[in-house]
């Protein structure tokens, strides 16, 4: 049996994997890398249209089939995971339909790009629920479960990957609500995992490329498929490998980790820590810091570059 191009192990056989957005792109493509490796898999998705609107049952149904189909074991949840029900509901379909939890995915997610002067605040509570509210209330659900277990006696060796992105890390012009989100997830996971460890919950966070209905119509000429028989690199089933890792028991020992997984490459991204400084001893005038400022700036490291998503007002 093969996934994604390459042989599978069985490495995730006896977990049971709860994935958010799972009915297409990405949550799809990690829904069934997790089931070829013999997960057992609760399928979330609320089938909203790529802003948000709309609901539909039938695309979470479809992956469900297709890994029913493949020979593996699915259940579908249509809740919608930025309510506390449905991210209660979303943890109570795995334990009332395979009898335990291993690992969570949160991946759901959609886009409502802005510059800043256009953005409303309806679009900007929206995307921040999806994505961040809709990372938080699964988690915290989930991690209540594994704390009630391991007060129990029962150890977990749990799993939560969650989904970032390069606007969250680098910012990304026309995109201040996403951006704003998926650096917040970046901090929930740093948190959750120090929080969690406790309880036998590692904690990481992946910033996927690939093509995807929020990146084909941003960055249109970088997500072209390309020709025949050449490596597609933005295919959402190159970044699944990294995180159906990061949801099994291989994974133990890692924590609190961000990496940015992009075709065939994966990173350890690292984020802030302290550069140059200067300390006087006592307090600065703003003119003494401002001098002291511009210097430690021409020792440092320049900032990342900004992703230019959308150069015009949308």
């Amino acid at each position: 049996m093969t996934a994604g191009g390459g042989t599978t192990t069985g490495i995730c056989a006896g977990r049971v994997v709860a994935v958010t957005g799972a009915g297409r792109g990405l949550g799809r493509a990690h829904a069934l890398a997790f089931a070829a490796e013999g997960a057992r898999v609760v399928v979330n998705d609320l089938g909203a249209g790529p802003d948000g609107a709309g609901s539909s049952a039938a695309p979470a149904h479809e992956v469900a089939a297709e890994i029913r189909a493949r020979g593996g074991e699915a259940v579908v949840h249509d809740g919608d995971i930025a309510t506390a029900q449905g991210a209660a509901s979303l943890v109570a379909a795995a334990l009332e339909t395979f009898g335990r939890l291993d690992t969570l995915v949160n991946n759901a997610g959609f886009l409502r790009d802005r510059m800043l002067v256009n953005l409303d605040e309806d679009d900007w509570n929206a995307v921040l629920r999806v994505h961040l509210t809709g990372h938080f209330l699964p988690l915290r659900h989930a991690a209540a479960h594994w704390r009630a277990e391991t007060r129990a006696g029962r150890a977990a060796d749990a799993r939560i990957v969650n989904t970032t992105s390069g606007a969250g890390l680098l910012g990304s012009v026309g995109q201040g609500n996403y951006a704003a989100a998926k650096a917040g997830i970046v901090g929930l996971t740093l948190v959750a995992a120090a929080e969690l460890a406790r309880y036998g919950v590692r904690v990481n966070a992946v910033a996927p490329a690939a093509r995807t209905r929020m990146t084909e119509s941003v960055f249109a000429e970088t997500m072209a498929a390309p020709g025949a028989g050449a490596f597609d690199t933005m295919a959402p089933d190159n970044v699944s490998p990294l995180v159906v890792w990061l949801g099994s028991a291989a994974s133990a020992g890692v924590t609190g980790r961000v990496f940015e997984a992009e075709g065939g490459r994966v990173t350890v991204m690292e984020g802030w820590r302290p550069g140059p400084t200067a300390d006087r001893g006592a307090r600065w005038t703003p003119a003494e810091v401002g001098e002291a400022a511009v210097k430690l700036l021409a020792a440092a490291e320049p900032p990342g570059r900004v992703y230019g998503a959308r150069a015009q007002a949308t």
